[in-house]
């Protein structure tokens, strides 16, 4: 795999992932979280992450195939999933039931490290999509292995904007912390319908 494709593929999997945009949502989602549970959540939302987009730039869609699922099934499932999460975002539901466990111990803390953050927001329908075109352009286990190089490399990205996390958390305090919240609930819902709008055009039921 030359330079240019190795940039391409970084370019395109840096795009599809987001890291800067994933960083404001991985505070909104962990608000309140010590600092010790968060490294945890975001260390195993990255590694898992990172496996998934493995396991489908080796087995592509046979994966999803062997099962029966089709990419347009996957995009409309994750779309309907996310879309749960921002209505959570948006009327503060998660805040409340943090609120109600304020004396609880720290591992009860609500973990979203595999959903939503590995799955399908690191790992999503674009991400896994991206992979396997890029993975495939070539023959070889070696553009495999380059492919997942650079995979590797934007996820360490998005691992050390997820460390950071709590110091962009004390410079907005909770009054910013809420508006962005809000705001990234709206952007999260948006994103989800058109992962569902996608996966209807790819059915044919939509022009």
């Amino acid at each position: 795999m030359d330079s240019a494709a190795l940039i391409t593929a970084f370019v395109t999997l840096f795009v599809i992932i987001d890291p800067i945009g994933l960083f404001p949502i991985f505070v909104s989602l962990t608000q309140g979280v010590p600092q010790r549970e968060r490294r945890v959540i975001a260390v195993r939302a990255c590694v898992t992450g990172f496996l998934i987009l493995a396991a489908f730039a080796f087995l592509g869609e046979a994966v999803l195939g062997g099962i029966g699922i089709s990419m347009p099934a996957f995009r409309i499932a994750g779309g309907i999933l996310l879309f749960v999460t921002a209505f959570d975002m948006l009327f503060e539901r998660r805040t409340k039931r943090r609120e109600d466990r304020a004396e609880e111990a720290e591992e009860d803390f609500p973990d979203p490290s595999i959903f939503p953050l590995a799955i399908p927001l690191v790992a999503g329908p674009g991400a896994i999509t991206s992979i396997i075109l890029l993975a495939g352009q070539n023959t070889g286990f070696q553009t495999t292995l380059a492919v997942l190089g650079v995979a590797l490399v934007v996820l360490a990205i998005v691992l050390v904007l997820f460390l950071a996390a709590g110091h962009l958390e004390r410079l907005l305090g909770r009054t910013g912390i809420t508006v962005i919240t809000r705001l990234l609930g709206m952007l999260l819902a948006a994103l989800a319908v058109q992962f569902i709008l996608d996966g209807l055009k790819d059915f044919g039921l939509m022009g």
